[in-house]
Formats: C-alpha cells, structure tokens, sequence
C-alpha cells in the first residue's frame, strides 16, 4: 500500500502588527485557540486601541486583504491564517506616535474627575455611544450568555469519564483521538475541561498545569480542550502498522 501522509498545523501562528495612523510594528505570537473578541482584547493591550471600537484586518505575505476579523465569536485559527501575515489594527481613537517612545514623555496624572469631565475621550466616545462595558444591557447579555455557555459545557462534561476513548476536534486544527484522563475544573480557569491522553505526541504538556498534575502521560500527549469539542465513542487508536512492511 502507498504511504500514509498526515498534515499537522501548529496550535500558534506569528503575526506582524501594525495600526492606523502611525507607523507602529511588531510581531507577536498568539493561539489558534483564541476568539476575536480575545484577540481584540490583547490587541488593546499592545496598540493603545480600544476593543470595543477596533476593528481588525487580515493580510497575507503579498499585503492582499484575506479576511476582516469581524466576527468576535469567531475563533483565529476559523480564518485562513499563516504565520508571517499582517494583522491590522483599526481605531480613530488609538494611542499614535507620541507615545512610541514614552522615555521622550513627560508623565502627567489627569485627575480622574477632570478626565470625567472632558468630552474627547474614548472613555466619553464609549458613554456617549453605550458601547462596551457602558452598554448595560449589552454586557448583562454577554454575561448570561457566558453563564449558560458555561453550564452547557458543565451539562456536557458530566457526561464524560475516565477511560472514555474520544476523538477531539478543534476547529482549524486537524481531528485527534485519545483517552480522556481528566474531567472537571482547572485553577484559574472558568467552567470544567477534559484532559486527554493523545494518541500521538500532538498534546501540549504531560497532564501537569501551572504547577498541578492532573493526570499522567508522557510529554506532549497531553491536553486540556473544552467539552464542546470532544467526542465520546468508539475510536480505536489509529494503527499504521498495516501500511508498512
């Protein structure tokens, strides 16, 4: 029989940064795993832009639009992306040149009351427009629905057990089968999550997180995935052996 190929792409993708308006630049590291909205969240954090505002623009190596970012519940790894393409930050009210070299700044507090009181501000533009967390009835939505997604994932999870033979499958990242460790919570983490025992060494770690084992395996094999993705069946261990002689 012919050989057998398998394609595995990396669970992180490299991308370069810039932003409107100024000729800010960098490149950064961040996981498939990831959603929009979470991305954009980092993206505050390292432009100056605000999330609630941005808006985000994909580029391949050629500098050809691929993709606008538009769906925040949308996972990064969803989209056709490589490492080495251009993310793009959009946003009137980012944070522009004066503050690329903050050693040449002079550090100024503005009171908090008289911040409150100016009208050019993202803070105001945010009010004004009730968006982000200034949209009451936008963020009691968010949080109901991250409370019900939680309690889904809970509902699923229960379902699980150790021993259960499973196949996992990630969106953008190709189908895994292995045998569930784990099922419950992790420290720091919101919701519960299943330790799998990957097949292959396609994992991430050896059952130990932050310091904590919650189960054993060899280097690699190991991972923690959301409920969502996981099913429970018959999935034997995938066998090469056959194919070669």
């Amino acid at each position: 029989m012919g050989d057998t190929f398998r394609v595995v792409t990396s669970d992180f993708v490299n991308l370069v940064i810039t932003t409107s308006g100024d000729s800010y630049a960098c490149q950064r590291r961040f996981p498939k795993s990831i959603t929009i909205a979470e991305l954009k969240g980092k993206m505050e954090l390292q432009t100056g832009a605000s999330a609630a505002t941005m808006s985000l623009e994909l580029y391949d190596k050629e500098n050809v639009l691929v993709a606008k970012l538009n769906n925040d519940g949308a996972l990064l790894g969803s989209y056709h992306i490589d490492n080495d393409m251009r993310l793009h930050v959009i946003d009137k009210f980012i944070l522009r040149n004066e503050f690329e070299n903050v050693s040449q700044v002079e550090k100024y507090d503005i009171p908090k009351e008289e911040y409150d009181k100016r009208e050019d501000t993202v803070k105001s533009f945010l009010q004004r427009n009730k968006l982000g967390k200034y949209n009451e009835e936008e963020m009691a939505a968010r949080e109901e629905a991250r409370k019900k997604a939680i309690e889904e994932q809970i509902e699923t999870a229960k379902k699980f057990k150790a021993g259960d033979r499973c196949e996992i499958s990630v969106p953008g990242q190709p189908k895994r089968r292995g045998t569930i460790k784990y099922v419950g919570e992790l420290n720091g983490k919101s919701g519960w999550w299943v330790g799998v025992h990957y097949d292959e060494p396609l994992g991430k770690h050896n059952g130990t997180v932050d310091g904590k084992t919650y189960f054993v395996c060899p280097d690699k094999y190991g991972a923690f995935v959301k409920p969502t993705y996981v099913e429970v069946g018959d999935f034997p261990e995938e066998n090469d052996l056959d194919e070669e002689i």
